[in-house]
């Protein structure tokens, strides 16, 4: 029988990020935009999309192999794989069975979870109670997506936003009974799903030549409503896991917020109260990329020296359906 650890940590963090770069100069030339506007509304001067031939499994494989090496084991350590992401593949198999035959996992539970942004925090959430359970040693997580693909470039305001990315983290046990995932609040709200959404290619909506044309197989997206309920929810379910962990606002090292606005992220700073040299922001670079953004950002922060052992940090993610969540660990 299993013995149940005290606690859920990562054990190694990976990221990757294609090649090629998209600068604001460049959709200069896609569309009717300059800069100058989409650094001061959004925060972003560049993104990375990826290439023709790349799949968001692919991606997934290089932060992978990069977190394993991290964590000091091989793909044949691993007990389970969950991808959170909203670009795969495709719709059937998994691109956690994609990912898996590619790396050289063995036959384990391999499957994908869609929760939009806040898709990485929900399973690593999901990830640490089941190493806490005993049932599940070493889990690998990923946040992974090519929002490129799925990017309207009619759109100028859409359009800026969205980059390709993978983020990776494997998930152990760990003995200390003051380290590691600690807590997590998430929620969801169906009210608002029309306001982040990709109408066709689902049950709903097949893919038609008419769906086509109408170019509903991009993202759809109401920004002046995301942004407020994004800001809203974002400092609550923080301040609901503050309030029931007794923790303050400024008693935090690090916050990881999900790469969506730079504005979004000041406005949530301000309403709890800290400074944004808390605030880890790399959206500058990246762009949105999604369920990956949370990932990206955490394993540069360890590899850059942001993140020192015994360092609290607090992840925040908000996203469509709507979904968010919030998680408190001890590096």
């Amino acid at each position: 029988m299993n013995t149940t650890p005290t606690r859920a940590r990562i054990l190694g963090t990976g990221h990757y990020v294609p090649q090629r770069r998209l600068t604001n100069q460049d959709l200069e030339q896609l569309v009717d935009t300059s800069d100058e506007w989409i650094t001061t509304r959004t925060g972003i001067s560049e993104r990375r999309i990826a290439a023709p031939e790349e799949a968001t499994s692919d991606l997934a494989l290089h932060a992978s192999r990069a977190a394993l090496e991290a964590a000091g084991l091989s793909a044949t350590d691993l007990d389970m794989m969950i991808v959170g992401t909203i670009s795969p593949d495709m719709a059937f198999p998994s691109t956690a069975c994609m990912l898996q035959t590619k790396l050289g996992a063995r036959a384990i539970p391999a499957f994908d979870l869609g929760a939009a942004c806040s898709g990485f925090l929900y399973a690593l959430d999901l990830a640490g109670h089941m190493v806490r359970a005993g049932t599940h040693r070493h889990i690998l997580v990923l946040g992974a997506e090519i929002l490129s693909r799925i990017t309207d470039y009619e759109d100028r305001a859409s359009c800026v936003l969205f980059g390709d990315g993978a983020g990776a983290v494997i998930v152990g046990p760990s003995e200390k009974a003051d380290q590691g995932l600690l807590d997590t609040v998430s929620g969801a709200d169906g009210q608002y799903a029309d306001l982040l959404r990709l109408p066709g290619g689902g049950s709903l909506c097949p893919a038609t030549a008419e769906s086509v044309a109408a170019r509903q197989h991009y993202m759809k997206i109401q920004g002046r409503a995301v942004y407020k309920l994004a800001v809203t929810h974002i400092v609550e379910v923080v301040r609901e896991l503050l309030r029931r962990n007794d923790l303050a606002p400024e008693a935090v090292d690090l916050y990881i917020p999900h790469q969506m606005n730079t504005r979004i992220m000041e406005a949530s700073a301000q309403r709890l109260g800290i400074t944004m040299d808390r605030v880890y922001v790399d959206i500058d670079r990246y762009g949105n990329t999604s369920a990956a953004s949370i990932p990206i950002a955490l394993d540069e922060a360890v590899r850059t020296g942001a993140i020192q052992p015994g360092m609290d940090v607090v992840m925040v993610a908000f996203g469509g359906g709507l979904t968010w969540a919030a998680t408190w660990m001890r590096w």
